[in-house]
């Protein structure tokens, strides 16, 4: 029962994707809810009709259950559930991290996810604390490879085997993680781990981890992100190129009386409205939903629909090409998620790697914008500009004759021939009035077309507003003087 996962839409890193494991499929990005047999806010089958696709259990709370241990072996996974799609069941390593032991072997937890059915089996990883050293962290990704390697040698290479990136925070370790990984020909890769990482909110950290993870991993493998269930981080996750997710937070945050948003979360005393339009919150007010005798219940059901909903919400954004725009309005929601929002454009160089040649649009939202892929991937091109030996570029100044070329100027992408002034990005971008930081982002662009056109005179035409930046930014260069 092969694990395959094949890209279809792309937007940054973020994939819509399909992930085929033996005969079913599931639509990425996707939520994964966890289910505890023990205690069902929000059943399986209710999941399934809300249109869950895929869900995670723990296999060792299943050997361990006087109550469902016999049955999940005698019935299987999916008749004790009643959920026939996709059930991922982890080892025992969330056991492992919080309380340094368990009562199982990496063979015998394996073992006993293909005996009971699983869809997707987990083997029992170290999950390094973020606050261990490098000695411990390197010593414990030693024998979670040790482990990998095992279960592959025993169960066979098209054994539905999940393949988990550890390494602390220490991104040469998740790289040499996810190198190893591949090569033992895992093709679904969890990055574990992270969940301290979130609970504290260290999302620098966390963008630090991931991408170093998936520098080393193929573009081909389908990536969980363990532990991820607060809608206000999946734009962010999704953007460097995380696929699945799975959390228990719409139940833990039910038992502790929080109501999730795609912003943040609210205690339930603090809200007088609802401001969501599920079905929850439709038929209640907040005063009836604080009353209400089932409230738990219906807490994780809405938490449940707002996450889902959010899932829906990053899959549209991939498709119109305005990720970038999401992880924007989503991590200004929190000072710490701007930290890795931050983090994650110190990357995007590399990101422009993956992303589409073409979007929908460009909106300016800011600074941050002027790091965006779109603007690295169009000045990166600018060397390509076929350019005469004098060449006029016209910032806000007036065009003259006497030139072989005359470009004009689109900040933050910066110089542009008449004939792209159409197409993406200078076409479909919007942008406000004029900023600083976008005029100095573009003659970014103006100095790479020279420096990559050594053979061009290039002569700028601009106004006195402007001046300042302009000479600042491009010391050396000719302004015209009939221009200034």
């Amino acid at each position: 029962m092969a694990i395959a996962f094949e890209s279809l839409y792309s937007d940054i890193a973020g994939r819509i994707g399909k992930l085929t494991v033996g005969k079913k499929t599931i639509r990425t990005p996707a939520l994964l809810p966890v289910i505890n047999p023990h205690l069902q806010l929000v059943t399986p089958k209710e999941m399934a009709s809300m249109g869950v696709e895929a869900l995670i259990t723990n296999a060792y709370i299943f050997s361990q259950s006087r109550q469902f241990r016999e049955r999940a072996l005698a019935e299987g996974l999916h008749s004790v559930l009643d959920f026939s799609g996709v059930i991922m069941t982890d080892s025992g390593s969330f056991q492992l991290s919080v309380y340094g032991e368990v009562s199982i072997t990496n063979t015998e937890t394996l073992s006993f996810q293909r005996d009971i059915g699983s869809d997707i089996w987990v083997p029992l990883d170290i999950p390094t604390s973020p606050t261990a050293d490098r000695d411990t962290t390197a010593r414990d990704l030693a024998i979670t490879l040790q482990r990998l390697a095992e279960a592959k040698e025993v169960f066979g290479p098209d054994a539905p085997l999940a393949g988990p990136v550890q390494g602390g925070t220490f991104e040469d370790l998740r790289e040499k993680s996810a190198r190893e990984v591949m090569d033992l020909g895992f093709p679904f890769c969890p990055v574990g781990a992270v969940v301290p990482l979130m609970e504290s909110y260290r999302y620098r950290d966390l963008v630090r981890v991931v991408m170093a993870s998936k520098r080393a991993l193929s573009p081909s493998a389908c990536v969980h992100l363990f532990g991820a269930g607060h809608p206000s981080m999946f734009a962010l996750a999704t953007a460097m190129g995380c696929d699945l997710f799975d959390s228990a937070a719409y139940a833990l945050y039910a038992k502790d009386g929080r109501y999730l948003t795609a912003h943040g979360s609210y205690r339930i005393e603090d809200l007088v409205d609802l401001p969501c339009a599920c079905s929850v919150c439709r038929s209640h007010s907040a005063e009836e939903l604080r009353a209400a005798p089932d409230r738990e219940r219906l807490l994780a059901l809405h938490n449940l629909y707002v996450t889902l909903a959010e899932i829906s919400r990053v899959r549209q954004a991939i498709v119109d090409g305005t990720l970038w725009e999401l992880v924007d309005e989503r991590c200004r929601s929190h000072p710490r998620l701007l930290d890795g929002y931050r983090e994650l454009l110190s990357h995007a160089p590399t990101l422009a790697g993956h992303d589409r040649v073409s979007k929908r649009r460009f909106f300016y939202r800011g600074d941050e914008s002027c790091l965006r892929t779109e603007v690295i991937r169009y000045q990166q091109q600018l060397a390509r500009l076929p350019l005469g030996q004098k060449v006029l570029v016209v910032l806000d100044g007036k065009p003259s004759e006497g030139y072989d070329d005359t470009l004009f100027f689109r900040p933050p992408f910066g110089p542009y021939p008449v004939e792209l002034k159409e197409t993406f990005p200078i076409g479909p971008c919007e942008i406000p009035e004029w900023d600083a930081a976008m005029v100095r982002k573009g003659c970014q662009g103006i100095r790479i077309l020279a420096d990559t056109h050594p053979g061009s005179r290039i002569v700028l035409a601009c106004s006195s507003r402007w001046e300042g930046i302009v000479r600042q930014e491009l010391s050396g260069m000719e302004i015209t003087d009939d221009e200034v």
